[in-house]
């Protein structure tokens, strides 16, 4: 067994500090959006890359890759969205473990009401402190991070998407295939 390759010094300050940053950014974004919006950041997301999609829909399972979030938590997700009237989710006519998620007029709406406090308080906790040099460094250290587990990250959706081969409903609720 090989011994561990320990941080420095320097190196655990740094990534405690990163680590810091990352989860204060989080919850001020997240209670943001929750006090100007009345949603979360997960509800957030979906919303925005539905809006951003042709036609505003997306398979369930792509959308799942776009949020980076589990099929069975996007599906939960997608479920109490529904009952707001922001989505729609319908079978795929040619795949029948598949489903789309479509984006209502309500849910564009309720994107279109979330933007502008959400881009503001990006702003306020990530952009406004930093100047255009640390921006384009922060950039180029954001690429080299997802360059390196992005192959990692695409294989552990596949090993999810071959557990949930079992979904007729492409939901991510595995049970579904019992009533099937």
């Amino acid at each position: 067994m090989s011994t561990p390759r320990w941080l420095t010094d320097e190196e655990q300050r740094v990534w405690r500090d990163f680590s810091a940053a990352i989860d204060m950014l989080r919850g001020h974004l997240e209670a943001r959006l929750q006090r100007d919006a009345g949603m979360p950041t997960t509800y957030y997301a979906v919303l925005v890359a539905l809006s951003e999609a042709p036609g505003h829909e997306l398979r369930m399972s792509d959308l799942a890759t776009a949020t980076r979030s589990s099929r069975s938590r996007l599906s939960h997700a997608v479920a109490r969205m529904e009952s707001k009237g922001w989505i729609r989710r319908t079978a795929c006519p040619t795949d029948k473990r598949g489903a789309f998620a479509r984006l209502t007029e309500a849910g564009l709406e309720a994107i279109r009401a979330a933007a502008p406090g959400h881009v503001e308080a990006v702003r306020e906790g990530l952009f406004d402190v930093l100047t255009p040099e640390q921006v384009r460094e922060l950039g180029a250290i954001s690429a080299a991070i997802i360059d390196r587990l992005a192959p990692e990250c695409a294989q552990a959706a596949a090993n999810e998407s071959e557990g949930d081969s079992a979904d007729p409903a492409g939901t991510g609720d595995s049970r579904l295939s019992e009533s099937a």
